[in-house]
């Protein structure tokens, strides 16, 4: 079997107990403060890869053991790229998501896994703190003992449950920026630095992140769960 073999995915029961299983994970305060952490490296990623795109020089990438994370890019302090790149960040672990669970509906797991892998290891090249590194480290050295040692279908049920992961915890870090910037406790979000770029307010890119984040869910429901299911 080949690395673009499409595979059957597993039975539609364990696609939903999947789903439901990340979202406890996601709600439940202390799943959410262990897992967090992966998000972050999803958000300073989608950073990492929209300044490389927009042609800004970056620096390095942080990730702190308190689940934050910063990413350094040089370049114009204003203008489209600098404004793209700040906003990639929220909606970054959705989008990755979105993009999971179209390969993993499609049966394209080993594909998913490989992309994956890949993402670390770039990420990897451009960490700067030792935190961060040995965090790409666990996740990555995780990911190819599971690939490695689980059989095939194993491989799925995971697949299916770190793309619900995904879906589900790229939208409670944006509620959590809502909450915060009305109670002030945010002034240097990726929000108000666009407010700052930008002549919109900061509670539009709030929502923007939120409509594109919701939007990635919807979407990933409708690949991710049997159309049986989901149409009367």
């Amino acid at each position: 079997m080949t690395l673009t073999t499409a595979r059957p995915g597993p039975p539609a029961w364990v696609v939903l107990l999947s789903a439901l299983a990340a979202l406890a994970v996601v709600t439940w305060s202390a799943s959410w403060q262990l897992s967090r952490g992966l998000v972050t490296i999803a958000h300073e990623g989608g950073h990492a890869l929209m300044a490389l795109l927009t042609r800004r020089k970056l620096q390095g990438i942080r990730l702190h053991s308190d689940t934050s994370g910063v990413t350094l890019t040089r370049g114009r302090p204003t203008g489209p790229g600098m404004i793209l790149t700040a906003a990639a960040g929220y909606v970054a672990p959705s989008l990755l998501g979105l993009g999971g669970a179209w390969l993993t509906s499609s049966g394209y797991v080993a594909v998913l896994i490989t992309v994956v892998v890949a993402l670390l290891v770039c990420m990897l090249v451009v960490i700067r703190n030792l935190f961060g590194a040995v965090s790409l480290l666990a996740v990555g050295g995780a990911i190819a003992a599971l690939t490695w040692y689980a059989p095939p279908d194993v491989d799925a049920v995971i697949a299916y449950l770190a793309v619900w992961f995904l879906l589900f915890g790229g939208i409670r870090p944006i509620v959590e920026l809502g909450r915060k910037r009305r109670h002030g406790r945010a002034p240097d979000s990726d929000a108000d630095q666009l407010a700052r770029l930008t002549f919109l307010p900061g509670g539009f890119w709030v929502l923007l992140f939120l409509l594109v984040s919701g939007a990635a869910l919807l979407a990933g429901v409708y690949l991710l769960v049997p159309l049986p299911l989901v149409l009367p």
